[in-house]
């Protein structure tokens, strides 16, 4: 039985008929109770379903990343589900019903901090990732004291490595190493700034793929 606070204009918790009601992060909420589905199966679920997975398999092992790189978008929401939205509406690419991440679109921070310039990457050394980048910390809104985030995500394992709080964008080159169960695994390669007070991000850059050693 649902109750009704503070009058028949105040919250609800629990069910009234076919009305829900309860509260999420200080919000009252109300929702009509679905009625039941005769095909739950249609193509058009089917597929949204598809790409939901598809998207969550990429999005919960980067979650650290996540959460710094969309703080500023958890309005009503979580950091995660910010990036769920985006993922899904600006990342997902594929033939029904094999639908696929597109890394280059699918941004892990998302922000008005200055972005990366000219990242690359080597995978030679066994164990170990090295990111670079160029010094663009007098363009923009850039500081010298931003700090690297970086992010080794190998799709196989469905984990990643991360550093979210590096080396300053003046230094230009930063090591991570890597699990050696990851040699000859394709790993996927992000890289973004963060300031140093954490309030700001960049958006991230996808740096492309390679074999780990």
């Amino acid at each position: 039985m649902g109750k009704i606070g503070q009058g028949i204009l105040g919250g609800l918790s629990g069910k009234v008929g076919n009305v829900i009601g309860g509260s999420w992060k200080g919000i009252d909420y109300l929702r009509i109770k679905p009625t039941s589905v005769a095909n739950p199966r249609t193509t058009g679920q089917v597929n949204q379903r598809n790409k939901f997975t598809v998207t969550l398999e990429f999005l919960q092992p980067n979650l650290a990343f996540i959460q710094k790189g969309y703080k500023n978008y958890a309005i009503k929401k979580t950091q995660f589900n910010a990036a769920m939205s985006y993922v899904l509406n600006n990342a997902i690419t594929g033939t029904e019903p094999n639908f696929i991440v597109d890394y280059s679109t699918a941004l892990l921070s998302r922000g008005v901090l200055s972005g990366v310039l000219n990242p690359n990457s080597n995978l030679a050394t066994p164990g170990e990732v090295t990111f670079t980048w160029d010094d663009n910390s007098a363009e923009g809104n850039a500081n010298t004291t931003d700090k690297a985030m970086l992010l080794v995500y190998n799709p196989s394992k469905k984990e990643s490595i991360s550093q979210l709080e590096g080396v300053n964008r003046t230094v230009g080159t930063e090591s991570i190493i890597i699990p050696s169960t990851y040699a000859g695994d394709t790993v996927e390669l992000f890289m973004a700034f963060i300031s140093v007070d954490g309030l700001k991000v960049s958006d991230s850059v996808y740096l492309g793929s390679g074999t780990a050693s």
